[in-house]
C-alpha cells in the first residue's frame, strides 16, 4: 500500500497524547506552561488531544519541588534536586505503569523536552555528586517506549523544524492506518 493510500484510509483523526504543559496547562515544578503554537493552533485541527502529566499523576502537585535523574551504580532514580536523598522513582512509575494503560489507544506521545519524566532524549543525568555526565530519556518515556515499541514519540524540540513535525505526522497516520487495519 502506497503513502497517500495508506493516509487515506484513515477516517478519523488520530489520537495523540501530549504532556499538559504544552497545551497551555500550568502544571510544570514552577506553576508555569509551556505552550507550543503549533500544537494548540494548528494540530488540535487534525488530531485529538489526551492529555497527560506522569508527575501529577504521581500526586506530586503544583508547583512542586524540582527533580533529576541521578546515576548510582548502573541504576536511574528520580531525586529532588534539593535534596538527593529523596527519592521519588517508585512513586512516579507507578503513575507511569497507570498512564501507559490510559494511553493505549493512542497513535503518537509528544513530550516536553529535558524533563525527568517526560525527556525523549535530552533529560539530564547526574551522578550521585550532583554533576551532570549525560543525557537520555525521562522515567515515563523509558517506559512508554519499552512498552509501546513503535509508537512515534517525539518531544516540543523536535517539534520545532517543519522537517521534524513532518517527520512525526507521517509517522503517527501510518502508525494509526496499522492499528485500524488490524
Amino acid at each position: 500500500m502506497d503513502e497517500e493510500r495508506e493516509i487515506e484510509l484513515t477516517s478519523e483523526k488520530p489520537l495523540i497524547a501530549i504532556s499538559r504543559c504544552l497545551l497551555g496547562e500550568p502544571v510544570r515544578y514552577n506553576g508555569e506552561a509551556r505552550p507550543v503554537d503549533w500544537i494548540v493552533q494548528i494540530l488540535s485541527q487534525h488530531c485529538d488531544f489526551l492529555p497527560i502529566c506522569p508527575e501529577l499523576e504521581a500526586g506530586f502537585g503544583v508547583p512542586r519541588p524540582p527533580m533529576r535523574l541521578q546515576q548510582q551504580d548502573g541504576t536511574v532514580s528520580v531525586v529532588l534536586v534539593d535534596d538527593p536523598a529523596a527519592e521519588r522513582t517508585e512513586q512516579l512509575q507507578v503513575a507511569c505503569e497507570r498512564l501507559l494503560s490510559e494511553i493505549n489507544p493512542v497513535h503518537g506521545v509528544i513530550l516536553k523536552a529535558r524533563s525527568p519524566s517526560c525527556g525523549v532524549e535530552d533529560t539530564p543525568l547526574f551522578n550521585k555528586s550532583g554533576e551532570q555526565f549525560a543525557t537520555g530519556p525521562g522515567l515515563f518515556t523509558r517506559m512508554c517506549k519499552a512498552a509501546k515499541p513503535g509508537l512515534p514519540v517525539i518531544d516540543d524540540q523536535g517539534l520545532q523544524s517543519e522537517a521534524g513535525r513532518v517527520s512525526f505526522l507521517i509517522q503517527v497516520f501510518r502508525y494509526c492506518c496499522r492499528r485500524r487495519t488490524r
